[in-house]
C-alpha cells in the first residue's frame, strides 16, 4: 500500500517534469502534431511510458512488488507497442503496419492457457482495437489523459482484487503519470500523447483487463471489459458506422469521432473532456463492482402456491 502510494507520487511528479523537459527537443526534431490549428509537440507519451515503465520495474527489481510473469510480459509488450507508436509519430508509418505490429504484440501476452484459445484469439483483437482507438482518443486536448485515468484506477482495483499487487502498482503509475501529463495536456495543450503513449496506455489497459478476467466466465468477462472502455468501445461504433455509411475506409482519419460530435454540440473542449471523463467514471464503477461480485444478486422468487 505505501509503496503504490510513493510509486503514483513519483510518477506524477516525474511525468509532469520530463513532459516540460522533452516539449523542446520535440519541436526541434519536429515531433508535432500537424493536424492542429498549431503544432502541439507529441512527446508526452514518452514521458508517460517511461516513467510507468521506470517505476513498474524498480518494484520488481527491488522485490518490493514483484510482477510476475505474465505482468512482466504485458509491460515488454506495451513497451514494444509505445516504440512501434513512436515510429509513426515520427516517419508517418501507416496505420495498417501499426495496428498488424500491435497484434503481434498482443498475441504474446494474452494467457491462452486461462482464457482458452478462442477465448484468447478475441483477446488478441480485444487488445488491439483498444489500443487503437484509444490511439483515436488523442485528437483532443484532455480527452485521452482523462479517460486514461479513470480507466487505469479501475483496472487496478480489479488487479488488487485479483492479488495482482504488482499489476495493480503498475496500472496506478500509468494514471498518476497520465494526471502529471494532464498539466500540460489540459485546454490548450502544449503537449500531446502522441501514438507512443496513446498505443502504450491503451495496450496496457486493455492487456491489464484481460489478464485480470482471466478464467472468469466468457460472458461475464466481456461485460467488465466493454464497461471498463466504454468511451473507447462508443467511439470505435460511431466511427466505423459512420465511415461505412459514407463509403469511406475504416482507417482513414476524419472529425467523425466521439468527441468531434460532442464539440458539434456546443462542447468546450474542457467540457468535452469532462463529460467523456464523466461517462467512463461510472461505467468503470459498475465494472469494478462486477468484477469484485459487489451488486447484489436477487433471490429468485418463490414458486406460486
Amino acid at each position: 500500500m505505501l509503496y503504490g502510494i510513493a510509486a503514483a507520487t513519483a510518477s506524477f511528479l516525474l511525468a509532469a517534469l520530463l513532459a516540460g523537459v522533452l516539449r523542446a527537443p520535440a519541436l526541434a526534431l519536429g515531433l508535432v502534431d500537424r493536424r492542429r490549428r498549431r503544432p502541439v509537440p507529441l512527446s508526452g507519451g514518452v514521458a508517460v511510458a517511461l516513467v510507468t515503465a521506470l517505476v513498474a520495474w524498480a518494484g520488481d527489481w527491488t522485490g518490493v512488488v514483484p510482477l510476475g510473469s505474465a505482468a512482466g510480459r504485458l509491460l515488454l509488450g506495451a513497451s514494444a507497442v509505445g516504440l512501434l507508436g513512436l515510429a509513426a509519430d515520427l516517419w508517418r508509418l501507416r496505420r495498417r503496419w501499426v495496428v498488424a505490429g500491435t497484434a503481434v504484440a498482443a498475441a504474446c501476452v494474452v494467457p491462452y492457457g486461462e482464457t482458452g484459445p478462442v477465448a484468447g484469439v478475441l483477446a488478441v483483437g480485444w487488445v488491439t482495437l483498444v489500443s487503437s482507438a484509444f490511439r483515436g482518443l488523442d485528437h483532443a486536448d484532455g480527452v485521452a489523459g482523462t479517460v486514461g485515468v479513470v480507466t487505469a484506477f479501475g483496472v487496478a482495483a480489479c488487479a488488487a482484487a485479483e492479488l495482482r499487487d504488482g499489476l495493480a502498482v503498475a496500472l496506478l503509475a500509468l494514471a498518476a503519470a497520465l494526471t502529471g501529463l494532464l498539466l500540460h495536456n489540459w485546454h490548450p495543450a502544449r503537449i500531446a500523447l502522441g501514438a507512443c503513449g496513446a498505443l502504450f496506455a491503451g495496450f496496457l489497459l486493455a492487456g491489464a483487463a484481460v489478464l485480470t478476467r482471466a478464467g472468469y466466465a466468457p460472458a461475464s468477462g466481456a461485460a467488465v471489459l466493454f464497461a471498463l472502455n466504454v468511451p473507447v468501445c462508443l467511439d470505435v461504433v460511431l466511427v466505423l458506422l459512420s465511415r461505412r455509411l459514407a463509403g469511406r475506409p475504416p482507417l482513414r482519419g476524419g472529425p467523425d469521432r466521439l468527441v468531434h460530435r460532442l464539440r458539434r454540440l456546443g462542447l468546450t473542449p474542457q467540457g468535452a473532456a469532462v463529460v467523456l471523463g464523466g461517462a467512463s467514471c461510472g461505467a468503470v464503477l459498475v465494472g469494478v463492482l462486477v468484477h469484485t461480485g459487489r451488486p447484489p444478486v436477487p433471490a429468485p422468487l418463490p414458486p406460486m402456491p
